[in-house]
């Protein structure tokens, strides 16, 4: 669960304001600059709704975090510093053309030196630009091999433009360390901000928007809190330090929870893979399908969908009982065993996708929909999802389906136009999680 007091916008808003009055930043332009991002991303479809990791809620958390924490005893911040980490925080990501979630440094730099109201609020500010410009670069996220070189090529040319920096290399070093500072808030603030199960519906947001398969969210999470705790350990201590109790366990909790997990996983593996475990898809039978018990099992796997795979949520009981809907489930060891996943869909018009696509066959009635496939973390790239999938296609062509629609990631359907003849029908950016169709 998310603290509180940071449970929307509104909410956040407060709280960086309330932040803002103890560190000397109450002039109205500070507070217009905070107003105006909140705008511009929910104006851009990036407000709380949008599913993907660098929305509105990041970029007011890293703002926030950014401002709490500057008491670390690592470096000395000055009531200077604080103005240009706030301004820097509070823009990070400000890429709102964005045409994939993870925020490309230079699109964002380039928007906000070409956006008028912007520009005017920082330079009644008294604000160099070219100062936000390297706090921004250096939260180039991971800061080594070609992005780094890139980055830091861009970094020289602003030291270079500013006359602040130009002949002033000890302030060039305070700055660089300024901007170390504010890339490993970035990545710890919204993990101290809530509880695992707001870590893990972030990590599914990423993975989601950056287009990830499944298999790679906990393994990805881990590997990044490792190389965060082992890399920038000493900043990262100081960081922690400076915030309070609940967010500092909060974080750990966090890191713990994802280790956990991925122990599970590699267990399931290993018995996988040593076949001490066998993944058996199922047809289920409609008395099975009437229990309760059965109903709440996989109701539990469909809610570690990322919220955008949730298809018909609110009717998830009424349809697992619809004799029109298919339904397989993957079972361990034998067809009594505990379920671990399951595929599910029916006619294309019961469902209500969403708005930009128009499917040519809709009303046709020849049409199956399969709803993305629902496995439990550490059960995905067993292949006991293509298996349901298969099953779930030999079902559709008995029942006389001519077609089978369906959402997946591009470079998987892709892989299966020359393999089943799939089609995209609709193609979705930043996810680029397509709607794609194939003959049954």
């Amino acid at each position: 669960m998310v603290l509180q007091q940071f449970a929307n916008t509104h909410s956040m808003r407060n709280e960086i304001l309330n932040l803002m009055v103890q560190k000397g930043l109450e002039d109205d332009y500070y507070v217009e600059m905070l107003d105006y991002t909140i705008d511009l991303f929910e104006s851009q479809g990036l407000g709380t709704e949008y599913y993907g990791y660098h929305n509105i809620n990041h970029e007011l958390e890293v703002t926030y975090v950014s401002l709490l924490a500057t008491d670390q005893d690592k470096f000395q911040f000055t009531n200077e510093d604080i103005k240009y980490l706030y301004i820097a925080a509070l823009f990070h990501d400000f890429d709102p053309q964005k045409n994939v979630d993870k925020p490309h440094e230079e699109s964002v730099l380039r928007f906000i030196s070409m956006d008028r109201k912007l520009r005017q609020l920082i330079n009644t500010a008294n604000i160099d630009l070219e100062i936000i410009k390297v706090l921004i670069l250096r939260t180039t996220y991971p800061w080594s091999g070609e992005l780094k070189k890139n980055a830091e090529v861009q970094i020289k040319q602003c030291f270079q433009n500013s006359d602040l920096t130009k002949n002033n290399q000890q302030y060039q070093q305070h700055v660089m360390e300024m901007g170390w500072y504010l890339s490993v808030v970035d990545r710890i603030s919204g993990y101290a901000l809530g509880d695992f199960v707001k870590a893990m519906e972030m990590a599914k947001m990423n993975a989601h928007a950056l287009a990830w398969r499944p298999s790679l969210i906990v393994r990805s999470a881990v590997a990044y809190f490792e190389e965060l705790l082992n890399k920038e350990t000493e900043m990262a201590k100081g960081i922690l330090k400076a915030l309070p109790k609940e967010m500092r366990k909060n974080f750990f909790d966090t890191v713990l929870s994802f280790m956990k997990i991925r122990q599970q996983e590699i267990t399931i593996q290993a018995d996988y893979s040593y076949e001490n475990l066998k993944l058996v898809p199922i047809i289920e039978c409609m008395t099975t399908r009437e229990d309760s018990n059965f109903i709440k099992t996989l109701y539990e796997i469909f809610l570690e969908l990322p919220t955008p795979l949730q298809f018909e949520k609110e009717k998830f009981e009424e349809s697992v009982k619809d004799p029109q809907i298919i339904i397989n489930t993957l079972r361990l060891n034998d067809k009594n065993g505990e379920i671990v996943g399951f595929s599910k869909g029916g006619p294309l018009e019961k469902y209500k996708l969403r708005e930009e696509i128009r499917d040519e066959n809709y009303g046709l009635r020849n049409t199956i929909f399969l709803e993305p496939l629902a496995l439990k973390m550490g059960y995905w790239g067993l292949k006991g999802g293509s298996e349901m999938r298969h099953m779930f296609i030999m079902q559709s062509h008995s029942m006389k389906y001519k077609f089978l629609t369906s959402f997946a990631l591009r470079d998987v359907i892709r892989s299966r136009i020359d393999r089943e003849q799939a089609e995209f029908v609709t193609l979705f950016d930043p996810e680029r999680w397509d709607y794609y169709r194939i003959k049954v």
